[in-house]
Formats: C-alpha cells, sequence, structure tokens
C-alpha cells in the first residue's frame, strides 16, 4: 500500500505545540521522543499549533482519535483553586525568579489543551497527559495543583522524603524514585523490573515544580514519590486499551527514560505507556468508523435549511451551558424555543441520535416543562437576588466567609486523608 493511502487510514493523535522565542520570532515545537513513539507504534501525530484563536478552531481537525498533552508552562492558577495556597506573596514573587521559563502564564495554551481535556472526557477520546499534560487532566476534573511543589511538601518532609522534582543543570539524566500502586497498569507495566527490584519502586525523570494536589474524584493515584506527590494516576472505568478506552496522567517522563545512542529505555516498561495508549487510539478509530458505517449519510442543505440547522444548535448550545452551570440564557428567549420546538416536533428519534442529541445539550425531550422549570429558575434567582440585596454588608460578608471555610475544610479533611492512605502504605 502507498503511504499515501496508509496516512488516510492510520489514527490521527493531536499534540499541542509548545511556544518559545528563536531569533526574535516565535517558534512552535513539540519534544521529538513524543513524535517518535506514537509514530512507532501506528498512529500519526498531528500538531496543534498553538496560535491565537486556535482553540475555538478545534472542530477542524476533526477525526481526532487521540490526544497527546506535554510540555508547557504553569496553568493559570485562576483556573482552580489557587485561593487556598498557604504561600505568602514574597514566596509567590521567589518562585516567579527561580522558575521564570516556567512561571509566565500562556493563557491560549491552557484555553486549547483544557479544551481538548474535556472533550476527551465527553467522548471517551483515549488521553494521555505528561507532566503539564497530567495536570491539565486533573484541572479539567475539577482538582488542584500545588503551585510550588518544593515550598508546600519537600521543605515538611523529613529529610529522607524530600524530593527533587528538577535539576536544571540535568535536564534529561536526574532521577528520583517513585512508589508503585499495586494493581495499576503501571504496576503490570514495570512488573518486572519491580519484582527484581522487590520494593516497588522505579528510578524516574522528572522536570516540573508543580504537581497535583487536591486529586480528581474519577482518578485512581498509580505511584507516589517519597514526599507524597501524586506522580501517576488514572481512570478505571475509562481504561480498556483493547475497547478504545484510555485516560491517564503520568508526572514523570518515560520518554526521556533512554539512552540516545541505543534507544533503550531505563526499564522495558518506559514504553508501555506510549504502545498502550496508541492500541486504545487504534481500536477508538476502529469503533467510530465501524459506528459512522452504520449511520445514513446526511443529507445536502440548501442555504434555508442550513440557516435552520445552525438556530437549532445554536438553541442546544444555550441550553447546555444552562444545564452545566456556566450561565444563563445567552441570548433572547426565542433562541432556546427555537431547539424547544425541534424537540416537540420529532418524537421518534434513533438512538444514535437521541446520544448526539444529549451530547449537544438537548437532553429534555418535553420541552415544555423545560421552558417552565427554566422560567422557575430564573424566578428562584430573581427573589435570592432581592433578598440578598437587602442584606447587610456584614451578613453577606459572613456568608461568603462561611462557604470558602467549608471549601477550605473540605480540601484539608480530603488532603490528610490522602497522607493518611500513603503514610499506611508505606
Amino acid at each position: 500500500m502507498a503511504n499515501s493511502d496508509l496516512s488516510m487510514i492510520l489514527p490521527r493523535v493531536l499534540i499541542v505545540s509548545r511556544r518559545t522565542v528563536r531569533k526574535n520570532k516565535f517558534v512552535d515545537f513539540v519534544g521529538e521522543y513524543h513524535l517518535d513513539l506514537i509514530v512507532s507504534y501506528g498512529a500519526v501525530p498531528v500538531i496543534v499549533p498553538r496560535v491565537s484563536g486556535v482553540h475555538t478552531l478545534l472542530e477542524s481537525f476533526e477525526p481526532i482519535h487521540g490526544v497527546l498533552l506535554c510540555e508547557g508552562e504553569d496553568i493559570d492558577p485562576s483556573l482552580y483553586d489557587a485561593e487556598l495556597s498557604s504561600l505568602s506573596p514574597l514566596e509567590l514573587e521567589e518562585i516567579r525568579k527561580l522558575h521564570a521559563s516556567d512561571t509566565s502564564i500562556d493563557k491560549e495554551k491552557d484555553s486549547i489543551e483544557l479544551r481538548l481535556a474535556k472533550l476527551c472526557l465527553e467522548r471517551n477520546i483515549p488521553y494521555l497527559g505528561i507532566c503539564r499534560g497530567s495536570q491539565v487532566l486533573n484541572v479539567a476534573c475539577g482538582g488542584t495543583l500545588y503551585q510550588d511543589v518544593e515550598k508546600e511538601i519537600s521543605k515538611q518532609c523529613p529529610e529522607g522524603k524530600r524530593v527533587s522534582h528538577m535539576n536544571y543543570e540535568d535536564y534529561d539524566g536526574h532521577r528520583h524514585p517513585v512508589r508503585v500502586v499495586e494493581n495499576t497498569p503501571l504496576h503490570r507495566w514495570f512488573k518486572d523490573s519491580l519484582e527484581d527490584d522487590g520494593k516497588m519502586e522505579i528510578m524516574v525523570n522528572s522536570y516540573h515544580h508543580q504537581g497535583v494536589k487536591k486529586l480528581a474524584q474519577r482518578f485512581v493515584p498509580m505511584a507516589f514519590a517519597p514526599d507524597g506527590l501524586v506522580e501517576g494516576f488514572y481512570d478505571p472505568d475509562a481504561y480498556r486499551p483493547e475497547e478504545g478506552k484510555f485516560i491517564m496522567g503520568l508526572q514523570f517522563h518515560p520518554e526521556r527514560m533512554r539512552n540516545p545512542d541505543s534507544d533503550i529505555f531505563d526499564y522495558s516498561g518506559c514504553s508501555s505507556a506510549y504502545q498502550e495508549f496508541v492500541r486504545a487510539v487504534i481500536s477508538y478509530e476502529k469503533k467510530l468508523n465501524s459506528s459512522s458505517a452504520c449511520l445514513p449519510k446526511a443529507p445536502k442543505l440548501n442555504q434555508e435549511q442550513e440557516m435552520k440547522r445552525q438556530s437549532i444548535l445554536r438553541s442546544f448550545s444555550i441550553a447546555k451551558n444552562v444545564y452545566s452551570g456556566r450561565g444563563m440564557v445567552s441570548g433572547p428567549k426565542s433562541e432556546l424555543e427555537v431547539g424547544a420546538e425541534f424537540l416537540e416536533a420529532n418524537t421518534p428519534l434513533s438512538l444514535q441520535q437521541e446520544n448526539r442529541l444529549k451530547q449537544m445539550g438537548a437532553t429534555v425531550r418535553n420541552a415544555k416543562l423545560y421552558m417552565g422549570r427554566l422560567k422557575m429558575n430564573e424566578e428562584k434567582e430573581r427573589m435570592a437576588r432581592i433578598t440578598m440585596g437587602k442584606m447587610a454588608i456584614e451578613q453577606l460578608s459572613d456568608l461568603v466567609s462561611a462557604y470558602r471555610m467549608m471549601g477550605q475544610i473540605c480540601s484539608e479533611v480530603l488532603e490528610k486523608k490522602l497522607q493518611d492512605l500513603v503514610i499506611e502504605d508505606i
């Protein structure tokens, strides 16, 4: 088969580039090891350039059979709950000076990668996050991050538990131990090496000063550093590579744990993350093609029909925003009613059509009741605003403080339980 024919059938893995400056111009790049491994196991890497506005054009990269996110600066703290950080303004300034190359915020890259992560979670598209990519995945699911691991964890640990998570002088050669959790994918990949070691430990490469603080509820840890930092996690309900399911984050870099002269890895399990990820990508593509083949081709629409289709899609988009709590109606009521009328008029739908409508936000078939509930919610919000408008400043301040305190207590109790779990396992 010709290469041009092959490129039409190989599954596509999206990888977002990182931006740097060279010769006074912006240059986008992706680490070659990631690309080599994706290609060697049978998929095509498609680089998504970190260019302003790309986050609004992600549909242009369809079909998407997998997403690999890696490398980049710190995630914008406003995207997770950074208010609970124990760091002082002086300490934050010290961090910015020490990690100047990593602490500059890239909001466009954040936007692109969070959209891709959420797309994978919604559609069950295989996702592998390395380093920053694992942090993006955790934040996308409601988790939080330490703004600086050394200041928030390592200095509080006993001498024997402290870990250096990065070494500017030895980017590829730096290693530190991690303890692998039994009965996880990481345990299966490194099983032979762990049996030889007898301590359930491997030495990994890492280069980061931030890390997972509160792990999102859907994830299970796969590895811990001696200081307690989560070094790997996965979604057990979305891990069956043979069925096209793979949602995972690794804080360390298995792709850099190799001898550049021979391409031999530190451990035989290092390449397994990429191998199993691409296996899931291939299975996902087959499943996607199989389901698409069962559906009739969409009819060609004239201009009037296309305009009507767009108005219905916008109506569902507004409804989805209301359901997910991202805000109230962003357009005129008439725009919502277009979708309501469509749902009322189209009762005989196939299962595939029902599922697709649910993804788009059209989750209520009885549209009249939906519109009634929407009006009721708006009335409740109006009454709440009136009530709070009559409250004194001190009362409102106490109310805000109470909610923040409850959030902080929940975070502290959860963190304590995770630490107790780590201590018990040790």
